[in-house]
């Protein structure tokens, strides 16, 4: 059985961060294995801009961005195999892949970074009643063949749920000529991000529905109506509420889950909330010597975010595999009221360098709110906020004295 320092698998904005870390900590022997035919994973379709402003400080599309640290990559001698699906990992650190020129191969790692990405919530995810006729996309399905296939899949369109990619694409599709009817949104509030809404749907004067969903679907053969209806505070359709548009093709934005079939695999322990890896501040998972980062562990809103917990990844792997990682439990990280998750989970006081960030998600809109962080009852410190919102990650700092000083362990509330 073949044998390598570090397999990465994925080779996305996570994985070519992570692998970039571990190369520039002195890890000589990695191996990237990526199911695609080339590396950059779902950024090679987001022709748009918006990325890089945080990581090199200019606006770049998602092939630019992908494009820079893939020759980051080339100037190293880290192993990349591409059209490669790996498919399985186990507890003892044995990876399974398979490709045309390879076949079937095992490699044993003396650590592994988990990077898949997330995948999209698909129809049969949410229950939508009505037929099932052709014209129903999710929307990162039809940003791949409108963007890398130059196929668009409709003329008249109705989004369901304002998540990022759906916004982004009433906007190019509204672009290449398509009509866009409108976006519905079950929560009261949108869960795209506020630039997205204003550059996406504002600006070209696409209604967003509020608190409404889709009750129905007509068309056999391909998709003819769509049927909205408003909701209660139960998030169940209101009778005589209806609102009827002629379509022929529906786009699902309805949320984004960690594609963790492998971590199921190796018998990782995930996050109820999260549906990714539960991690300490180093992100390793509950197995030893398995780490996660990005959009496998926890959905971003932004790609320089995933980069930069990839980073930090790499750096927290070298450690552990020059033996300078305490890889015992800790104690725990929480959300607590208004909190929907934090990341890490775990908190190792010894391996925190100068400070800890954590980062968290609210469960709705809030406006002059305060963040609570607690150790047990005691109030370790208070944090005022103007804005929070759901559709952005929010992140809080704690120096190294205070983690060191929890005696029970951190839970981070909200009070409005």
């Amino acid at each position: 059985m073949k044998k390598v320092k570090c397999v990465i698998v994925g080779g996305g904005s996570a994985g070519l961060a992570a692998a970039l870390s571990c190369d520039q900590e002195g890890i000589k022997d990695i191996l990237i294995l990526e199911r695609d035919q080339e590396l950059g994973g779902i950024l090679n379709q987001c022709i748009h801009n918006g990325f890089g402003l945080h990581t090199f400080k200019e606006e770049l599309s998602g092939p630019s961005y992908a494009e820079r640290y893939i020759d980051f990559i080339k100037n190293t001698g880290i192993q990349v195999k591409l059209n490669t699906m790996v498919t399985s990992i186990n507890n003892q650190k044995v990876i399974e892949y398979v490709n045309s020129k390879e076949g079937y191969v095992q490699v044993k790692a003396d650590a592994i970074i988990l990077a898949m990405g997330c995948r999209e919530r698909t129809r049969g995810a949410i229950s939508i009643p009505g037929y099932r006729p052709a014209g129903i996309w999710t929307a990162g399905t039809a940003q791949r063949y409108l963007n890398m296939e130059g196929y668009l899949c409709g003329k008249r369109v109705f989004i369901l749920g304002s998540g990022d990619i759906g916004l982004i694409m009433a906007r190019r599709m509204t672009l290449e000529g398509a009509i866009v009817l409108g976006v519905a949104e079950i929560m009261p509030y949108s869960n795209g991000l506020p630039r997205n809404m204003k550059q996406c749907l504002e600006d070209f004067n696409i209604p967003l529905y509020l608190s409404h969903t889709i009750t129905n679907i007509k068309g056999l053969n391909r998709v003819e109506a769509v049927t909205i209806n408003e909701v209660d505070q139960n998030l169940q359709p209101i009778e005589n509420t209806e609102k009827t548009f002629d379509v022929d093709t529906i786009l699902l934005s309805v949320g984004l889950i960690p594609e963790n079939a492998l971590s199921e695999d190796a018998h990782i322990q995930l996050h109820p909330k999260t549906k990714g890896a539960i991690v300490n501040e180093s992100y390793m998972t509950s197995v030893p010597g398995i780490f996660a980062c990005g959009n496998v562990l926890h959905v971003h809103d932004l790609v320089d975010f995933v980069s930069q917990e990839a980073s930090k990844t790499g750096i927290a792997v070298a450690k552990y595999l020059s033996n300078k990682l305490n890889i015992n439990e800790g104690y725990p990280c929480l959300g607590g009221n208004g909190i929907g998750y934090v990341v890490p989970m775990l908190i190792q006081p010894e391996n925190i360098a100068s400070s800890l960030e954590i980062l968290f998600r609210v469960t709705k809109p809030l406006q002059d709110a305060t963040l609570v962080i607690k150790d047990g009852e005691r109030i370790v410190q208070e944090i005022k906020k103007k804005h929070l919102n759901p559709s952005e990650m929010e992140k809080i700092v704690l120096s190294k004295m205070i983690c060191e000083g929890i005696q029970h362990g951190i839970q981070i509330e909200v009070k409005s």
